[in-house]
C-alpha cells in the first residue's frame, strides 16, 4: 500500500528528503537475487509512483509545504541531482513569508489561508495511489510552520480522510533551546495532534546528537547528519518486513500493522524508537554482529531508557516475578526502569529466525494490565537493511518520553506564569484559555503514562 508523506516546514522537508533518498538507495542495494525484486517492488509502491516514459525516474509520493521557498527549492534540487528519483512537478506549496517561529501564526493564519491549496495537492497525490495505506506528516515541534501549520494540516487530513491512518513524525528540539518559544510550540502541537493523529513517533535532537557523536564518531555534527539518523530509524520500520511468523510474505500496510501493534488505547499515542547497531561506514567495515548481542543490548536500552547504546545502564534490572520493583526513583513520576504498554520488535538480516526474543516477552517489562503476549509484536525479514548485515529496532509505547515531556511542560508553565511572549500568540488568535486547555491536555498525557508503572 502507498504511503503519502507530508513534508512540513524546514525540518520536515529535510527529514523527508533524507528518508526518500535512503529508501531509494536501500531498494537498489545488493542482496539475495531471489528476494531483491520483491523487496524493491514493495518498497517502490509504498514511497514512489512510476510515471510514463522509458527514462522516467520514480516520483515520490510526497507533498512539500513551507512558508518560505528556499528550503523547498533545495529539497527539490537534491532529489533531482540524485538521478534516481524526483518529486512531482506540482507537489509543493510555498510562500514568501514565514511563520516567525510562532505556532499561532502557522495554525490560525497560514493554515486557514492556504488550506485549500495544500489539500488540493494532497488530493492529487492520493488519487494516484492504487491503494492508500495512510499519511505520514513529518514536522518539527519547535518552529512555527512545521508545528503550527503542520498541526492544522493534520487536522484537515483527519476531517477529509477520516478512515485513513495518520502517523506524525515529530522532531523534538534540543533541551538547551533552539527557539525561545519552543516549549509553547511543543505543548500546543502535542495537545492538538492528540486529537487528530493516530500516533506520534518522536525523535529527540539531544538523543540524535549523541548518536552522531558517540556511535558515528562525527566531530562537527550538522542537521544533515541528524536527519540521516532519523531517516535510518524510520526506514528500519517502514521498509518491507514480514509482520507474521513467516519470512515468505511482506506485510501490505506498514502503518495499519504498526498502529494495530502499538496503539491499543486512545490515551497512549506517544511512540519512541531505539535501533542497533549504528556506526560510521569506516567502523562498519571491521565489525561483526550476532543476534544474541544485538537483542540483549536493545532489551537493556529499553529497560534503562538508554536511547543511545553507549549509555546503557546494565545495573538496572527488572523486578523478579511476584516482587514489586525497587524503590529507587529518578523523579516522583518515574520508576527507575522504563515500563511499556506495548512494544514492536523489528529484526532484519541474515539468520533472523535464529534470534531469541524471549527477553522481550517478560511480563515485568509491561504494565500490569497488559499481558505480555498481547503487548509484544515481532516483525522479521532475512533481507538486510541499509548496509547492515543484521539490525534490530524496537518501537515502544512506553514511559520513554516522560522526562522530556515533563521538562517541556515545566518550562512552558514558567514562561506562561510571567506571561512571557503570550501577547505574540494572542495577536494571531490564541487566547490564555486556549493555553490553559492545552496545558491540561498534555498534563493528562503525562498522568496517563505515569500510571503505567
Amino acid at each position: 500500500m502507498a504511503l503519502v508523506l507530508l513534508q512540513l516546514g524546514q525540518c520536515g522537508n529535510q527529514v523527508g528528503q533524507e528518508l526518500l533518498e535512503l529508501v531509494s538507495q536501500d531498494g537498489r542495494s545488493d542482496r539475495s537475487r531471489s528476494r531483491a525484486d520483491t523487496y524493491r517492488a514493495v518498497s517502490l509502491e509504498r514511497f514512489f509512483r512510476q510515471e510514463a516514459g522509458a527514462n522516467a525516474v520514480p516520483v515520490a509520493r510526497a507533498v512539500l509545504v513551507d512558508m518560505e521557498p528556499k528550503v523547498i527549492s533545495r529539497t527539490l534540487s537534491k532529489a533531482m541531482k540524485s538521478g534516481q528519483w524526483s518529486y512531482g512537478n506540482q507537489s509543493y506549496f510555498c510562500q514568501k513569508q514565514g511563520s516567525g517561529n510562532n505556532w499561532a501564526n502557522g495554525f490560525c493564519i497560514h493554515g486557514p489561508q492556504h488550506e485549500e491549496a495544500v489539500m488540493d495537492l494532497v488530493r492529487r497525490e492520493v488519487e494516484q495511489c492504487e491503494r492508500l495505506g495512510g499519511f505520514i506528516p513529518i514536522m518539527s515541534l519547535a518552529g512555527g510552520t512545521g508545528s503550527g501549520l503542520g498541526t492544522y494540516i493534520t487536522r484537515c487530513l483527519r476531517d477529509t480522510y477520516p478512515n485513513s491512518f495518520i502517523l506524525n513524525q515529530l522532531t523534538w528540539p534540543y533541551g538547551t533551546g533552539e527557539v525561545i518559544v519552543q516549549d509553547y510550540n511543543a505543548v500546543l502541537t502535542l495537545s492538538h495532534l492528540y486529537q487528530s493523529s493516530d500516533a506520534l513517533l518522536i525523535h529527540e535532537n539531544d538523543t540524535l546528537h549523541k548518536i552522531c557523536s558517540q556511535l558515528m564518531n562525527i566531530k562537527q555534527i550538522s542537521f544533515t547528519d541528524i536527519n540521516k539518523v532519523i531517516a535510518h530509524q524510520l526506514g528500519s520500520v517502514l521498509q518491507p518486513v514480514c509482520t507474521r511468523w513467516s519470512i515468505s510474505e511482506y506485510g501490505t500496510n506498514p502503518l495499519g500493522d504498526l498502529l494495530e501493534s502499538l496503539v491499543t488505547h486512545p490515551e497512549y499515542k506517544l511512540l519512541s524508537l531505539m535501533n542497533t547497531p549504528l556506526m560510521s561506514d569506516k567502523s562498519l567495515q571491521f565489525s561483526t554482529f550476532t543476534w544474541p548481542a544485538l537483542v540483549k543490548n536493545l532489551r537493556q536500552m529499553l529497560i534503562s531508557n538508554a536511547k543511545v547504546e553507549a549509555g546503557i545502564d546494565w545495573q538496572m534490572k527488572l523486578p523478579s516475578a511476584g516482587h514489586p520493583p525497587a524503590s529507587k526513583l529518578i523523579s516522583d513520576r518515574e520508576l527507575h526502569f522504563n515500563t511499556s504498554l506495548t512494544n514492536l520488535l523489528v529484526l532484519r538480516g541474515k539468520e533472523v529466525l535464529q534470534a531469541d526474543t524471549d527477553g522481550f516477552k517478560e511480563q515485568a517489562l509491561y504494565t500490569t494490565w497488559m499481558p505480555a503476549d498481547s503487548a509484544l509484536n515481532i516483525w522479521r525479514t532475512c533481507t538486510t537493511f541499509n548496509k547492515y548485515e543484521k539490525s534490530a529496532t524496537v518501537v515502544s509505547n512506553s514511559q520513554c518520553l516522560q522526562k522530556p515531556l515533563d521538562s517541556t511542560v515545566a518550562k512552558a508553565w514558567d514562561m506562561f506564569a510571567s506571561r512571557a511572549y503570550v501577547h505574540q500568540y494572542m495577536k494571531h488568535g490564541i487566547s490564555e484559555e486556549d493555553f490553559l486547555d492545552c496545558f491540561t491536555t498534555v498534563e493528562q498525557i503525562i498522568a496517563s503514562y505515569s500510571s503505567l508503572g
